[in-house]
C-alpha cells in the first residue's frame, strides 16, 4: 500500500462516520486517544525531570508526539491498509460520544433526577456542579454540545480533508496537549503555552466554518432562526475567552433563540455570570431547547461529511 494509503478518502470517511454513529465511542485500555495521553504524560516526566518544563519543554513534548504519535501510526496504516484507516476515522470522531453524554444529562433532567444530572454533565464540563439546577445543566450541555461539535468532529474532518490522516492525528496530538497541559496555571503557563496556541491555530477556520454551518443547519427547521444564529454569532463570538469557542456557542444561542451559559463557579469562585443570546430572549434550560440543539448538531454533522466527500472527490477528479 502506497503512501496514497494515507490520502483522505470520500469512502473511507463515510465508512468511519457511519461506526461511530452506530457503535460510539469503545472505551477500551489501548483507545489511541487514551494511549496519546498516556504517552504525553510519560514525555512530560521525561522532560521535567530534565529542567525542560518552559516554552522549550512545551515545543518539545509536541515534537516527541508528533513523533510518536503521528508518524508511527501512519507508517502502520500504510502496513495494515484501508481497515486501519476506517479504525482510525473511527476511533478519532466523537460525534456519537459526544451526544451520548447530552441525553444522558438530558434523561436524568426530565426524571426531576439533579443528582443524575449533575453527575452527567459532570463528565462534560470542567465548573462546579453542585450549585446547578437542572436549568443550568441542560444549558451547560448545549454549550459542551456546540463547542464540541467542532473540536469533536468538524475539526477532525476539516484536518483528515486537508491532510488525510496524518493531518487527523496531529489535530488529535494537539487537542491532547490543549485538554492536559494547556492551561494557564504556575505549572502549565509556559509549558503548555505550544500545545494551547497550535489548539488555537488548528481550530480557527473549523470555528468560523461552524458558525456558517449551523446556521445552515438551523434554516431546515421552523422553530429555529437561521438569520439570528449568524447575528448573534457574529457579534457575541468575542464574549467567550478564546479565539474559537464562541462561534459555535453563541451561534446555537443564536438560533436557538434563548441566552445560554450564566453564572459558573470553580473551586467555589463565580468565575463568570455572562450570557450569550439575544437579550431580549428567555433563558435557555428547557428539555425542548436541548432537543433542538441535539438536532441541528446531528443535521451540522451531515453537512460537514457532506461538504468533506464533496472537497475530496474534488480533489480527485
Amino acid at each position: 500500500m502506497g503512501i496514497e494509503g494515507l490520502a483522505p478518502s470520500a469512502a473511507l470517511l463515510i465508512a468511519g462516520v457511519l461506526l461511530d454513529a452506530a457503535f460510539g465511542d469503545t472505551h477500551y485500555w489501548f483507545h489511541p486517544v487514551r494511549l496519546m495521553g498516556q504517552t504525553l504524560s510519560a514525555c512530560e516526566r521525561f522532560l521535567r525531570q530534565r529542567g525542560w518544563d518552559g516554552y522549550g519543554g512545551g515545543c518539545a513534548l509536541f515534537l516527541l508526539l508528533v513523533l510518536s504519535w503521528v508518524v508511527v501510526p501512519s507508517f502502520v496504516v500504510l502496513q495494515v491498509g484501508v481497515a486501519g484507516h476506517i479504525v482510525l476515522l473511527y476511533t478519532l470522531l466523537a460525534l456519537r460520544d459526544l451526544i451520548d453524554h447530552v441525553r444522558a444529562v438530558q434523561r436524568a433532567a426530565r426524571h426531576d433526577d439533579l443528582i443524575g444530572a449533575r453527575k452527567a454533565i459532570g463528565s462534560l464540563v470542567g465548573r462546579d456542579t453542585a450549585a446547578m439546577d437542572l436549568a443550568a445543566c441542560r444549558r451547560a450541555a448545549i454549550e459542551s454540545l456546540s463547542e464540541n461539535l467542532v473540536d469533536g468532529f468538524l475539526s477532525p474532518v476539516f484536518w483528515y480533508v486537508l491532510l488525510g490522516i496524518p493531518g487527523l492525528l496531529l489535530f488529535k496530538v494537539v487537542s491532547t496537549m490543549d485538554s492536559m497541559v494547556g492551561y494557564k496555571t504556575p505549572r502549565y503557563l509556559r509549558f503548555g503555552w505550544c500545545g494551547a496556541r497550535l489548539d488555537d491555530v488548528m481550530n480557527y477556520v473549523p470555528a468560523r466554518l461552524a458558525w456558517l454551518i449551523l446556521g445552515l443547519s438551523a434554516a431546515l427547521f421552523p422553530n429555529l432562526s437561521a438569520t439570528k444564529g449568524w447575528r448573534i454569532g457574529f457579534q457575541q463570538h468575542a464574549v467567550l475567552p478564546g479565539p474559537n469557542p464562541g462561534w459555535s456557542e453563541a451561534t446555537m444561542a443564536g438560533l436557538l433563540q434563548r441566552r445560554l451559559i450564566g453564572p459558573i463557579y470553580k473551586d467555589g469562585v463565580l468565575v463568570t455570570a455572562i450570557w450569550v443570546g439575544d437579550p431580549a430572549d428567555p433563558e435557555g434550560g428547557k428539555d425542548d431547547d436541548m432537543t433542538r440543539a441535539v438536532w441541528t448538531t446531528v443535521t451540522a454533522s451531515f453537512l460537514i461529511v457532506t461538504l468533506a466527500v464533496i472537497a475530496i472527490t474534488a480533489r480527485t477528479l
